[in-house]
């Protein structure tokens, strides 16, 4: 039955050329769309290389604090400092790893060959930091605690930057380098991260003990403010949960013991979830991630919406035209739920040509843009660096997710555009579908 229903489609397709190049455009035009919001939303959210573990992450990323004494209100704002570390998430009993990190950190390179010096992008961090993210070492290993602790200058470095500086991946540990005049050694090779996950790309990572000032706090007055931003990784969701507790406990206490001072803390929604913090910085978001899907459901819903009225338009113009088939269809027998399983049939498979189409669109899209169009659902614009190649890698484009994804909107589609008019059509009496042109 259903061969059958593909022959009649692809027979209807060569007698209506304008009507079916039109269908399939706007099909295509519309799950176009669809994809890439789907793909940017995937890659921002999805356990992705080497951000594998992103279900199971939350986020420390600053806190504030506020004094109001004597007529006089001061405040500071940051992130956290070493001595911050050290007495509250170090010691964090619901979490299975806890990793110290700055970011945004840009240094220069001396090159062997004196070619000029050269920028990189360098996350400071310890060797936490490669538990929770899964990257995968071409050469070596992290460096190890002994190595954090001793603040010896030892650097992980991607596979781009060892060809670079050495002309190979492999086979580089023990090489030495320069960064900002003074001398690293490589202890590992990994495969670089993208531009698209933030959280975890760099072009090299050193430990934070390297870092001048490290142990310094950013205002004498406040102790726990610093540079460093908290990565932890639980083990579900329960964890989590006690995870936030546990933080909340911290503050309470603090604000408790320092209640005298009139000094109070307070870190907002921290710490938060891989997912509510995407969502939160997406646009729409304003810092409530609940608002922010709301959001995202209006925007697929009017892609969704749109695209069925005017097909369903089209539809309804072809179906006109059509009555005298189905009169006839309905004199031989023809039952109406069997007409309508024809129709709809017939529409989905124009429907699924502009699904390939609008995913080829999406592709080539998603590709040439990917410079900016992976930022557009960002409340903030960012600049990205000058020179660095924004990678875009299979299972970010290929997603089974993303495939069905479009085949369910091709569904919901093809429902709301053809069940209407079709159904409206229908039920005119065979009389009245036979003499139709007369």
């Amino acid at each position: 039955m259903i061969k059958t229903y593909f022959k009649q489609a692809i027979e209807l397709m060569r007698q209506n050329r304008l009507f079916s190049t039109l269908y399939i455009v706007g099909t295509g035009l519309s799950i176009a769309m669809t994809v890439i919001v789907a793909v940017v939303y995937y890659v921002k959210l999805a356990p992705i290389y080497p951000e594998v573990n992103r279900r199971d992450t939350y986020y420390l990323s600053g806190t504030s604090f506020e004094r109001n004494k004597d007529g006089r209100f001061q405040s500071w704002s940051y992130s956290y400092s070493y001595r911050a570390l050290q007495e509250w998430f170090y010691p964090l009993k619901n979490a299975r790893e806890v990793s110290a990190s700055t970011f945004g950190a840009v240094k220069y390179i001396q090159p062997s060959d004196r070619s000029g010096d050269f920028p990189v992008n360098i996350v400071e961090t310890d060797p936490a930091y490669f538990r929770i993210y899964a990257f995968h070492f071409f050469d070596g290993q992290p460096f190890a605690q002994s190595d954090l602790e001793s603040g010896i200058r030892k650097a992980v470095i991607t596979d781009k930057l060892a060809r670079r500086l050495f002309g190979k991946e492999n086979g580089v540990v023990g090489y030495q380098f320069l960064l900002n005049y003074e001398t690293y050694q490589v202890c590992g090779v990994v495969r670089g991260a993208s531009h698209l996950t933030n959280r975890s790309y760099a072009d090299l990572y050193v430990p934070y003990s390297t870092m001048e000032g490290y142990r310094d706090a950013a205002y004498p007055e406040v102790p726990y403010c610093g540079p460093f931003q908290v990565t932890v990784l639980v083990e579900d969701g329960k964890q989590g949960k006690a995870l936030c507790e546990e933080v909340h406990e911290i503050v309470r206490k603090q604000n408790l013991l320092h209640e005298a001072d009139g000094l109070k803390m307070n870190i907002d929604e921290d710490p938060v979830s891989h997912l509510h913090a995407s969502l939160m910085m997406s646009v729409g978001g304003e810092g409530n991630w609940w608002r922010a899907v709301r959001y995202l459901l209006f925007i697929l819903l009017i892609l969704l919406l749109v695209p069925a009225l005017n097909l369903s338009g089209l539809i309804a113009s072809r179906m006109e035209s059509r009555l005298p088939e189905m009169g006839i269809r309905k004199v031989f027998g023809g039952r109406r739920n069997e007409l309508l399983s024809q129709v709809l049939w017939e529409n989905f498979m124009l429907t699924l040509a502009g699904g390939v189409l609008g995913m080829a669109i999406a592709w080539i899209a998603l590709y040439g843009c990917r410079e900016w169009v992976f930022r557009v659902f960002d409340r903030y614009a960012s600049l990205i660096p000058e020179g660095t190649d924004v990678y875009v890698s299979g299972e970010m484009l290929f997603a089974p997710s993303v495939f069905l994804i479009t085949l369910l909107f091709c569904l919901v589609l093809n429902i709301l555009s053809a069940l209407i008019p079709a159904w409206l059509s229908l039920r005119n009496p065979i009389m009245n579908s036979l003499y139709e042109k007369r």
